[in-house]
């Protein structure tokens, strides 16, 4: 039963009854109260993604990152091993690292030059005796967060005692798999990636991911910036074979373009398209075999689908964009590009045009990431007018259907996702 959210009692209502199954309150964008729950019961306790494997390519490699609010270092060790390290010593609380990636032996603190291993262990203190028979530095070492992977996508939790990674997972680990076949053969590497800023919260973001509704409105610049056989793969709004699927654990998949959500099985007299002519003639110039041009081409978009896991990463077509909330309104978007990992002369071509592909439309500069912003923003905005009036997740309620699989289904355009989404997040909200 719906009920009315009202001036009065809005701010005296629990986390939880904020979200119903067809409307969330407005409140939820703008009370920094409820933001600071967010980061205990949801970011510090449940799987957050930290990193892809090939930001981590040998002994040594790090990179600096956050879980919610707390910065940590990522770090592959020399025994192979993949650390999540608190960024914080142990000894006075300064951060022992301020690079975002490198190769490192240790990090060793500024302050009083206490050092630690790639795992973290304390392994050196300036002048030691004094602290003999006053601390054991074996229990110095920096808290490390638990950590598994899946895919080459690397998580990490606060919390000892919740399911696997791959229990968490469910039935998104399959389209993890078919999201890195974008590698045409090849493992996928991270390319570049940026950063900014919107004021904004950060539930606004997540919700877009699998948001189809808003694609031919907000990115209309894009659409008529781009050659006829792109803007043509992107007409989903009236194919009923465009679908959005919950996945479950608030995960979920938006197909926008379903023939391409298995790259091994694109209708094989589907053509290239002329806009990536010259790359393959480049290819051909290099000896490359035409089976694999046509496995490269055809994955230069990525897949056809948006991969949303709660509660902070996307795997959007051809990228992955991370979201961190910094406050109640303000939040901070990466967006990682991707591509094959292969010999020079043959990916080099292929990832030079995939970093064209996605400045045009998630760069900076681009046609898509500015629109998403501004409409973000407003969002924002209009939400601190009355934050008792809800915000509408009520798209395709009446039309979903469970598919064969067992997921709650309906067309690209309905809300699927955002309830999905919003109901892990009322369960993780919940005091019990």
């Amino acid at each position: 039963m719906t009920t009315e959210f009202t001036a009065e009692t809005i701010y005296d209502l629990p986390a939880a009854d904020l979200v119903q199954e067809d409307r969330v309150a407005g409140r939820m964008y703008t009370d920094p109260a409820l933001f600071d729950e967010e980061q205990s019961k949801i970011f510090e306790s449940t799987w957050v993604w930290v990193a892809h494997e090939s930001e981590l390519p040998k002994a040594g490699s790090f990179k600096s990152t956050f879980v919610g609010k707390h910065p940590v270092i990522i770090t592959k060790d020399r025994k192979g091993n993949i650390n999540t390290l608190i960024n914080r010593c142990r000894h006075r609380g300064a951060s022992v690292c301020e690079k975002p990636k490198g190769e490192v032996n240790g990090f060793t603190c500024p302050y009083h030059a206490w050092s630690y291993a790639l795992d973290g262990k304390l392994r050196g203190i300036p002048y030691p005796d004094g602290y003999e028979g006053v601390m054991e530095k074996s229990e110095m070492s920096l808290k490390k967060l638990r950590t598994e992977s899946y895919g080459g996508m690397i998580f990490a939790t606060y919390k000892d005692d919740i399911e696997s990674l791959e229990d968490f997972l469910g039935d998104v680990k399959p389209w993890i798999d078919l999201f890195f076949k974008q590698g045409a053969g090849y493992p996928v590497k991270v390319l570049g990636k940026h950063r900014f800023k919107f004021n904004g919260n950060w539930k606004i973001q997540l919700e877009n991911t699998t948001d189809g509704y808003h694609f031919p409105i907000v990115h209309r610049s894009w659409m008529a910036s781009v050659d006829e056989e792109t803007a043509n793969m992107m007409e989903f709004m009236t194919d009923e074979k465009c679908i959005t699927h919950d996945l479950g654990n608030g995960h979920s998949v938006m197909q926008m373009v379903p023939a391409h959500s298995d790259l091994d099985k694109v209708d094989p007299d589907e053509p290239l398209q002329a806009r990536f002519n010259h790359v393959v003639a480049e290819l051909r110039e290099q000896g490359v075999d035409e089976a694999q041009i046509r496995r490269l081409i055809l994955a230069m978009h990525g897949t056809g689908f948006n991969l949303n896991l709660f509660p902070n990463v996307s795997m959007s077509i051809s990228f992955l964009r991370v979201l961190r909330p910094l406050n109640v309104g303000q939040t901070e978007i990466e967006h990682v590009a991707l591509g094959p990992d292969g010999p020079e002369n043959i990916t080099g071509p292929v990832n030079r045009e995939r970093l064209r592909i996605h400045e045009h439309f998630q760069g900076p500069f681009g046609f898509g990431t500015p629109d998403d912003s501004e409409g973000w923003d407003r969002v924002q905005r209009g939400s601190q007018a009355s934050p008792e009036m809800p915000i509408m997740v009520n798209r395709g309620m009446a039309r979903e259907v469970t598919s064969e699989e067992g997921w709650t289904t309906s067309h690209v355009t309905d809300e699927t996702g955002l309830r999905a989404a919003y109901r892990q997040w009322k369960k993780m909200m919940s005091d019990d």
